[in-house]
């Protein structure tokens, strides 16, 4: 008997994993004082009221709580009052707090009672939550100067009122304390978040930099090889009955440039996949390398003259490929937009201090050559130009004489100009 194909519905142990999002190993402990605010300001606020009311009940006025005259009525009005203010404690800090020293100041003076509980509570959020330094200094010395009043610090000292005292003000100083460590870890945290939107955005600048770089690099090689196939392939299907043998040669030459544009295409998508041992890796054009690239430009445009002048061996790398690249698509858009009967004179000059390359053609034959500067709507020479404004330099293009055309640039020959 056979058994049940397995269902092929459920997801696979590793990808449902896979696709959990990851938590970090240690999260920060949200207390109840975090998680439920208001909550916990009511809780304060009935707790300060009953600690206030079982004081009253063992102080010699413990009668206030009887409620037998309007004093008395009074009285636990402005208890209730300056606890139940502590509900806004935490937006309010110093109106809050003036209240209840109001209260106090009611309690102490006019009213068959004195003290409640929400002053030790209003001194710690007084300093924790009020965001002016200078409301906050002002409302705990009022503070302390109330309470040296009313237990005659300033005229008989004494432990009780020193304590009083040091009390108040470590109540308060805590509170402030926390509000500093407070502020300190969220400018941490904003900062760190700002970090982290730069790190992003320069990851992204960079991405787009190195697509752009590849795209360029994509255009130079498709363009140019596409290029040299066309016209080959063109060449060998108009003399294909009168000359196959011509016809099989100019067939190999497109395959040859096939294969060197496929070639130059998987070196340039290498950097899109991980590196692995068995890639071989070719290195990228220069200016040594022009001779070859003339001969092949040759094997379609008839008249090609080369010309180099100065040293190329210690010309930069980059500068190198910048130069081999502005050459290729420059002879790239005289193919395509000159034609096989262009007379086309490249110079390479190595000067101190900078590289120059000439690309000129006569436009023998030709009309199209004022459209050379966006052809078919592509980016040949804005390419050209990116590529030497990135490194320092320039370069012009234009038309130049009796319908000719010429690609000039000039770029840093030292290290320290490409940046």
């Amino acid at each position: 008997m056979k058994s049940p194909p397995p269902n092929t519905s459920a997801p696979e142990p590793h990808k449902a994993d896979a696709e959990l999002p990851k938590l970090p190993v240690w999260q920060p402990w949200r207390g109840p004082f975090e998680r439920w605010p208001q909550l916990t300001d009511l809780l304060i606020a009935l707790l300060a009221f009953l600690l206030t009311m079982l004081m009253w009940s063992h102080q010699q006025t413990h009668d206030v709580l009887a409620l037998q005259s309007l004093w008395d009525i009074a009285a636990f009005q402005c208890a209730f009052v300056g606890c139940f203010a502590l509900l806004w404690r935490r937006t309010h800090a110093w109106q809050v707090h003036a209240v209840i020293l109001s209260a106090s100041l009611l309690l102490e003076v006019g009213l068959p009672a004195n003290g409640i509980v929400a002053m030790a509570f209003s001194l710690y959020s007084l300093g924790r939550y009020e965001p002016s330094a200078r409301m906050s200094l002002i409302a705990v010395l009022a503070t302390l100067g109330y309470i040296a009043v009313d237990l005659n610090v300033l005229i008989q000292p004494t432990a009780s009122g020193t304590i009083a005292l040091m009390l108040t003000w470590a109540l308060w100083h805590i509170g402030r304390r926390l509000r500093f460590r407070g502020e300190y870890l969220r400018l941490l945290e904003e900062r760190a978040e700002y970090l982290e939107r730069e790190r992003n955005a320069e990851s992204e600048r960079a991405v787009a930099a190195e697509r752009t770089r590849i795209a360029r690099e994509m255009h130079d090689v498709v363009a140019h090889q596409v290029s040299l196939m066309t016209v080959q392939a063109g060449a060998a299907r108009t003399i294909s009955r009168n000359n196959p043998e011509a016809a099989s040669e100019a067939m190999a030459s497109v395959e040859a440039a096939g294969r060197q544009a496929l070639s130059e295409m998987r070196h340039l998508l290498g950097v899109l996949r991980p590196a692995s041992d068995e890639t071989a890796l070719t290195p990228q054009p220069h200016l040594n390398d022009l001779p070859a690239l003339i001969e092949k430009v040759r094997q379609v445009l008839d008249n090609v003259e080369y010309e180099t002048y100065g040293d190329l061996e210690n010309i930069p790398t980059r500068t190198a490929l910048a130069a081999y690249r502005i050459v290729q698509e420059s002879l790239t858009n005289v193919i395509k937009h000159v034609g096989a009967d262009a007379i086309v004179h490249v110079c390479v000059r190595a000067e101190p201090g900078q590289i120059t390359v000439s690309v000129l053609d006569d436009g023998y034959g030709v009309d199209q050559q004022t459209n050379q500067e966006q052809p078919s709507g592509g980016h040949g020479i804005a390419g050209m130009r990116e590529r030497a404004e990135l490194l320092g330099g320039h370069l012009r293009a234009g038309a130049v004489g009796r319908g000719g055309f010429e690609v000039y640039a000039q770029l840093p020959a030292e290290d320290g100009g490409a940046q």
